[in-house]
């Protein structure tokens, strides 16, 4: 049973102590930020700080020029710490005996959002969503590979952890959110996160009646499921949805496997054939070769089960990791947390992905701690 901390490199640069700690938490592995977006960051153990302010996404290893260049993407180097933090991170990890997989940021990006709209995700309304490049267009997917193949070049990771290996959609936004006050449903959420950029246009049959459809829905009724509002349009707009997202999955997974075919590869996913965001959909197939995938399981063991049992179906020979969650609105207890990592373990999960280990106060840290050991003596 494996578990994983997640870190961010200013977590351990400039803090003699960080790795020993995370180390002391008893986990298997840290899955450390290489590229990342914006955050407002507490770091309530570091002795030099308490607050990381990351003002845009960000690559934390060297932007070399000879890769990027004439890319119409490329990462932004960080201002608040170095552009080898990541390195830094890396070793003192590993000296401490910890392997290190680099925690991948894909698609989510204000900044290159913001640069460039033709390659962001827009709704059927028309309004963009700056944080959200749509990889239905040959620039992003281009970014991604890039991206990926920097990191297993310059980092050297023991694994890669693939976040946001899709689009994003309407949830997952921006800073001060504001729309709970719409009372959009679930649904209503996925409609609002099909996307029309150029992109994903040209790949539907007919996208003027999409949109009607998606519009009218969201306005005038009541929908029961995405696929009810879509009609006859359904199998095809979910042909294209769930391709965009496989073949970007395919493609990074693959350059993975031949840059470095040991390391580890593990992909946040969802069995929600509409799901986009961090987890992206991984239906009606994964059709990559994979370690394991990742569910979300914040919400606790109950309602997280429903997409475990779906991924299992889907991905029948892969191990299933869960995303649990150590910081608010979770109590402070780490017999809680270990009853719930139990719970999903009897559910299938093989792996616990833990956040977070630097945003997470000492007492909170120890509450980990005590999860974690639990866990082992099973």
């Amino acid at each position: 049973m494996n578990t994983v901390a997640h870190v961010y490199p200013w977590d351990v640069v400039g803090d003699p102590d960080a790795a020993a700690r995370i180390a002391g938490l008893g986990v298997d592995a840290v899955a450390l930020a290489a590229s990342y977006h914006t955050v407002r960051a507490a770091t309530p153990s570091h002795p030099g700080h308490r607050l990381i302010d990351a003002r845009h996404a960000a690559f934390y290893l060297p932007v070399r020029e000879e890769t990027w260049q004439g890319k119409r993407l490329r990462p932004a180097e960080p201002s608040w710490v170095d552009e080898s933090s990541y390195l830094t991170a890396r070793d003192a990890l590993r000296d401490a005996g910890l392997p290190v997989y680099a925690w991948t940021v894909l698609t989510h990006s204000s900044r290159l959002g913001d640069e460039h709209p033709d390659l962001a995700v827009m709704n059927a309304f028309g309004d963009r969503y700056p944080y959200a490049l749509c990889p239905s267009n040959a620039d992003v997917v281009e970014y991604c590979k890039t991206l990926v193949e920097e990191i297993v070049e310059l980092g050297q990771p023991d694994g890669v952890v693939l976040e946001a290996c899709g689009p994003l959609g309407f949830v997952h936004g921006g800073h001060h959110e504001k729309t709970d006050g719409s009372d959009w449903d679930v649904v209503r959420q996925k409609l609002l996160s099909l996307c029309f950029c150029a992109g994903c246009v040209g790949q539907y049959p007919d996208a003027a009646e999409l949109r009607s459809r998606v519009r009218a829905a969201v306005d005038e009724s009541e929908p029961v499921d995405v696929e009810s509002v879509l009609g006859p349009l359904a199998d095809a707009v979910f042909a294209v949805r769930t391709g965009i997202a496989g073949n970007l999955r395919r493609l990074l997974v693959g350059r993975i496997r031949e840059l470095a075919p040991e390391t580890r590869v593990i992909v946040h996913a969802t069995s929600d054939p509409w799901g986009t965001g961090p987890f992206a959909t991984v239906a009606p197939e994964v059709g990559a070769d994979v370690d394991a995938l990742v569910a979300m399981c914040w919400p606790g063991a109950e309602a997280s089960t429903p997409n475990i049992r779906a991924l299992r179906k889907l991905a029948p020979e892969t191990r299933i990791a869960g995303y649990v969650l150590a910081l608010p609105p979770k109590p402070v207890d780490g017999a809680a947390m270990l009853a719930e990592m139990r719970a999903l373990a009897e559910e299938g999960v093989e792996e616990f992905h833990l956040y977070h280990a630097g945003l997470a106060s000492p007492a909170r840290l120890e509450a980990i701690r005590q999860a974690v050991a639990g866990l082992r003596q099973g």
